[in-house]
């Protein structure tokens, strides 16, 4: 039996200080591992002791094996959690940790080869007498043979990565002319984030549901599973909001997924947590989809419904001792709801975002828990998923946990990096989510054309707020008007403004009656008008008056950058007063810019190249995906400004096209 005491994390971020938080608690030591652009990260300042490991690049530091070995070997750990994601599912890391003699904290190495195979794994799940989803997991993976199956197995179809998860190197393909470029980019994508361009094909159920079931096993040959999770609302493939139980599932259909679930842990001889997700069609017939050989992002709402620590089981079941309860003992108490904050701009077709952390205030209350690696100051970066925090409630029902999650995502503050929370707060307020209609076509479906996704001006509201507080320089916390710089104790004399918001100018005029009690703002742009009643001002908080509603609004400052929190999101204004007047360049411009910071992996045109509007020009890679820039008109290309390998910033231009004449 291993005697295990120093834990060595292989990961970073919210699950890294989620582990050492469990780990501390069970008496182990904790050793965190991180690359130069986590140097100052809070899973860093958790662990008992850190280890530098290379470069930002996760190929270069988390994605290495004999780095992360070393790091272990150098602080005496014994053994190596590897969180979810990295070399959570790499049958490799987990035989090189067992040959150095370190307890690997999951399954075997063999069973996360066979589930890491989706064709593997479908033979072996279909021998088992699990239900599969028809597709092709050949090992002939040429472009002609691919195609072939496609049309065989009938569109849409589903195009995955043979060795992914979480999204990536997965396409849904609804025609064969885009069946090509499918190909390539899951490709390209997979190869990144899993060193394998491997892919399968699958039929496309229309708007299923996702439902998976967690298991544990241990080696003395217990295996139980413990109740499900839906996870169907999801956008790009992404998992968004989570919740346990499922509404869909009967206490028949949790026992028929569950014993499933049990029986392919069985059939690859498991140990440790893992998940089975199935997908749930419209008739209640649930269909394997894969198995994910590790803990998962959203365990908490299981922990929540069932009182038990998942982690707090693996070292369990690592330590060779047998599962603490049977499958009779486990019991499913309210609802639980989890929901991913993500660095995103969900108005820009959800592209991941970076920045520096400027506030992070996660809601507390009853039945909350935040699970989250932030720490104000640090940056946000490239090079890893954009996941920041998961905010979870725990209810006796569904509707109260549905209200209790969506007040505190609305309460959970965060400055310096723009992220989904508003999108999150419209999905769990929406009345089609409260009576439990959710599928993995809910977002397009009920919210095609949202506001949150929508490209839009600030309300001047806000644009007069952000012009107040961002005139009010030196004399912000409680300062009279009159030490306010341009502005006089007289009577109301109209300023110009102009503020710059995501590259965008927006002009108003702003004039102050300093001598109203409270002070008064009369904000005009074009025909429309606002009138501002300041309240007050102190640590970072206004207080203000406008339409009659009396609001309170969060804002700090970073150099010349106001960053202001907003129910509609947190926005970023810089004063462009004395800057000459630009505007938002509409679509048709020629002009492709980078939407986010990131790396240059293609670049598939040339100047003097004709192209067509829609045309893949530059493919970005950013937080392990890939982003298509388009053509966004016909013509000829006039400059190519970037190359692959380069490192690009947000709104750099990276090419020009001149419109063709007539």
């Amino acid at each position: 039996m291993p005697d295990l005491n120093t834990i060595l994390i292989a990961n970073r971020g919210e699950i890294a200080c989620r582990i050492i938080r469990t780990a501390r608690a069970m008496g182990y030591r904790s050793v965190a591992v991180y690359s130069e652009a986590d140097a100052d990260a809070a899973h860093v300042h958790a662990a008992d002791m850190a280890v530098p490991i290379g470069p930002a690049p996760a190929a270069e530091s988390y994605l290495c094996p004999e780095r992360l070995i070393a790091a272990a070997r150098r602080t005496g750990a014994d053994a190596i959690h590897p969180g979810y994601g990295f070399l959570s599912e790499n049958a490799g890391f987990a035989r090189a940790c067992a040959e150095a003699g370190l307890t690997f904290i999951g399954p075997p190495a063999e069973a996360i080869a066979l589930m890491g195979s989706k064709q593997r794994a479908r033979q072996a799940v279909e021998a088992a007498g699990v239900p599969c989803i028809p597709g092709y997991h050949g090992a002939d993976q040429g472009d002609a043979r691919l195609a072939a199956e496609a049309a065989r197995i009938g569109y849409p179809v589903m195009v995955k990565a043979s060795a992914g998860g979480g999204g990536r190197g997965l396409r849904r393909v609804g025609d064969p002319a885009a069946l090509p470029d499918a190909l390539r980019a899951a490709r390209s994508e997979a190869l990144s984030a899993f060193g394998s361009g491997d892919l399968i094909l699958e039929r496309a159920l229309d708007a299923p549901r996702h439902v998976e079931i967690q298991i544990f096993a241990d080696d003395h040959g217990n295996i139980l599973h413990l109740g499900e999770r839906d996870c169907s609302l999801q956008r790009r493939h992404q998992k968004v909001i989570e919740e346990a139980p499922s509404p869909a599932v009967t206490p028949a259909l949790r026992a028929g997924m569950g014993a499933a679930a049990v029986r392919v842990a069985r059939a690859c001889g498991y140990r440790g947590a893992g998940t089975v997700e199935f997908l749930l069609d419209a008739d209640g017939r649930f269909h394997f989809l894969e198995m994910n050989t590790r803990l998962q992002v959203e365990h908490p709402v299981t922990e929540l419904v069932t009182g038990l620590d998942l982690v707090e089981w693996q070292l369990i079941v690592a330590s060779g001792e047998p599962l603490p309860l049977g499958q009779d003992d486990i019991a499913l108490d309210g609802w639980a709801m989890e929901a991913r904050l993500y660095a995103e701009d969900t108005r820009a077709g959800f592209l991941p975002q970076t920045g520096r952390v400027l506030v992070w205030e996660p809601a507390t209350g009853p039945g909350l828990r935040v699970d989250h690696g932030l720490r104000v100051g640090q940056t946000v970066s490239r090079h890893y998923d954009p996941l920041l925090a998961k905010i979870v409630a725990h209810g006796r029902n569904r509707e109260e946990a549905r209200r209790r999650l969506a007040r505190a995502v609305e309460d959970s503050l965060l400055l310096g990096v723009r992220t989904n929370r508003a999108f999150l707060s419209a999905i769990l307020r929406h009345d089609a989510f409260a009576g439990g209609a959710a599928d993995t076509g809910f977002v397009e479906r009920h919210l095609a054309g949202h506001e949150t996704l929508t490209p839009a001006p600030p309300p001047l509201r806000i644009l007069a707020l952000a012009a107040i507080l961002m005139h009010a320089a030196t004399g912000l916390d409680g300062a009279a008007a009159s030490g306010w710089p341009g502005w006089r104790n007289s009577a109301a004399t109209p300023r110009r403004c102009r503020l710059a918001c995501a590259g965008e100018h927006h002009e108003l005029s702003l004039a102050v009656d300093a001598r109203a009690a409270p002070m008064r703002f009369t904000a005009r742009a074009g025909a429309e008008e606002e009138v501002i009643e300041i309240l007050g001002m102190e640590a970072g908080r206004c207080s203000y008056i406008a339409d009659g509603l009396r609001r309170s609004t969060r804002f700090v400052r970073d150099g010349g950058t106001l960053h202001l929190d907003d129910p509609s999101g947190a926005m970023a204004f810089e004063d462009a007063t004395h800057q000459p007047a630009i505007h938002a360049e509409e679509a048709g411009s020629g002009r492709i810019a980078a939407p986010m910071d990131g790396a240059v992996v293609a670049v598939r045109a040339a100047a003097g190249e004709r192209v067509a509007r829609g045309q893949i020009l530059v493919v970005l890679e950013a937080m392990k995906m890939e982003h298509p820039l388009r053509a966004d008109i016909d013509g000829v290309v006039e400059e190519i400004r970037t190359a692959p390998g380069d490192q690009v910033r947000i709104r750099q231009l990276l090419v020009t096209i001149a419109a063709e004449a007539g």
